[in-house]
């Protein structure tokens, strides 16, 4: 039987909040209540605004939560050699190629020819296709972004399908066409990263054994994207659990701005782990 592995993977860029809480306790709850291990790991790929104290406030908020997790903890900073060789790979078969397009060169592409609302996908703006042409040579190594040409991954992994457990508990089944019409060319390697949060994401919960990811909602539709790297680098997938939002009085989701419901405040003004549970609904 193969043990029910879940993680949190926070960023070190700002105060972990009432929303974060939910969703590191929600993995945990669902860890225990299986016998498996919880796992923490720091996506720290965004170096220009990562930094060290949050990564120290992130340890000490979740200790005070109650939670542990094995350590070393893996860093994301730590892991470029290995979502450079799951590049290469891709690559290597035909499947990358470089985009010099910023968000204006996109929406300027889009609007020329079309009115109304621009598409939106899960990467966010659907990309057009403005760079997209067969690539050649080595793998860039510098300031440049590469993009997944969707269309030929598409007729690689085909069909694709993957476990969702919770109160919407399904088993989505994304045909070849949504992939390339709802999704599009997205970024696998910012300019400024090196990599990107669905390349890394998945290489690490492969690496990491994670078997269930607990995440929230607003991260459900960017799984498709996640299980078509999976299946064009032979990784396994996850079973996935994406949760509801914890929201403020106005219905905006939190976000890290929001430092009057950061944890640490919480912890400052007397407030017990046991009544942090109680505000998010557990």
């Amino acid at each position: 039987m193969v043990k029910h592995i879940e993680r949190f993977a926070p960023s070190p860029t700002g105060p972990l909040h009432l929303g974060h809480a939910f969703s590191a306790l929600t993995a945990w709850d669902r860890a225990m209540a299986e016998g498996g291990d919880f796992l923490l790991r720091i996506e720290d790929i965004d170096q220009s605004r990562a930094r060290p104290e949050w990564e120290q406030q992130i340890y000490e908020d979740l200790e005070w939560l109650g939670l542990h997790w094995p350590i070393p903890v893996i860093r994301q900073s730590d892991r470029m050699p290995a979502y450079r060789a799951a590049l290469q790979n891709l690559w290597d078969r035909g499947l990358l190629y470089p985009c010099t397009c910023n968000r204006r060169d996109i929406e300027q592409a889009m609007a020329a020819p079309q009115e109304g609302v621009l598409p939106i996908g899960p990467d966010g703006l659907i990309y057009p296709g403005t760079c997209r042409a067969p690539a050649s040579g080595p793998l860039p190594d510098g300031p440049v972004s590469l993009r997944l040409d969707m269309a030929k991954a598409a007729e690689i992994v085909g069909m694709i399908s993957y476990e969702e457990t919770g109160e919407d508990a399904r088993h989505p089944i994304v045909p070849p066409e949504t992939l390339i019409t709802n999704i599009g060319d997205v970024v696998v390697s910012r300019r400024d990263f090196g990599t990107s949060y669905h390349l890394s994401v998945v290489v690490d919960d492969a690496f990491q054994g994670v078997t269930h990811v607990t995440r929230g909602a607003d991260l459900a539709e960017a799984t498709a994207i996640h299980v078509v790297l999976q299946r064009l680098l032979g990784l396994p997938t996850p079973t996935y659990h994406h949760h509801r939002l914890i929201r403020d009085e106005n219905g905006k989701r939190l976000a890290k701005r929001d430092d009057a419901r950061a944890i640490r405040k919480y912890r400052e003004d007397g407030v017990a782990p046991e009544d942090i549970r109680k505000m998010v609904g557990l």
